[in-house]
């Protein structure tokens, strides 16, 4: 099904959003079918359930460098929880969305800089809390990466306004709740990077990295 879409005009495979181990055979399996089909692959990293019932999603993102490694044709995107999360060198798998400073060294932006095969999706409530929570680390971190950033909406407020159920489905994102999480994000990149930049980040990466025509 996924081939054929492809074959019809698909630009790429995701958001990848299953109950089982990023490094384990059902993912192995679409990361081989990317690089076959020349076509990026978004994954959710998610290690904490935002609901008592929803589970965890594509885990173990700290050990995600062994896959790096074995698929390094295929473009791999990082999104949601983990991947965000794991830009503090002290995260520990214990909030969805940590506050406060962030510790130097994480993994996130270690991977980011060592291969070239993986990129970053800004989207949703967990890209923008990491942007949000420590506006002095974020300033660097969006240039040490600025060709590897790509900016989404992930937003499901129906007027550009917060409107709609918006967050309300995740508790934890209650912060965001009433407010557009895409205007939330634009907003926060036009005051930290120039105008060059913001167009790297919200059009030319994307184009780049998903070959739009």
């Amino acid at each position: 099904m996924l081939t054929a879409a492809v074959k019809k005009g698909a630009i790429g495979l995701g958001e990848l959003k299953s109950h089982v181990a990023a490094a384990g055979p059902e993912l192995r399996r679409m990361y081989s079918l990317a690089t076959e089909l020349n076509v990026p692959i978004l994954v959710h990293f998610q290690e904490v359930p935002h609901t008592p019932t929803e589970g965890v999603f594509s885990t173990g993102f700290k050990d995600f460098e062994a896959i790096l490694k074995a698929y390094p044709r295929t473009r791999f995107i990082g999104h949601a929880d983990a991947f965000w999360a794991n830009v503090s060198a002290d995260y520990a798998n214990a909030d969805a969305y940590p506050t406060g400073k962030i510790k130097r060294g994480g993994v996130t932006d270690k991977l980011l800089a060592d291969y070239p095969n993986l990129y970053g999706d800004l989207s949703a409530n967990s890209g923008n809390n990491a942007l949000s929570r420590d506006p002095e680390f974020t300033e660097g971190f969006l240039k040490r990466h600025m060709s590897k950033l790509i900016f989404g909406s992930d937003c499901s407020c129906s007027d550009g306004k917060g409107g709609g159920i918006s967050q309300a489905g995740n508790p934890g994102a209650s912060r965001l709740a009433g407010k557009c999480v895409a205007r939330e994000t634009l907003t926060l990149l036009k005051k930290t990077v120039t105008p060059a930049e913001f167009r790297r980040l919200t059009w030319e990466n994307a184009h780049r990295v998903y070959k739009l025509a």
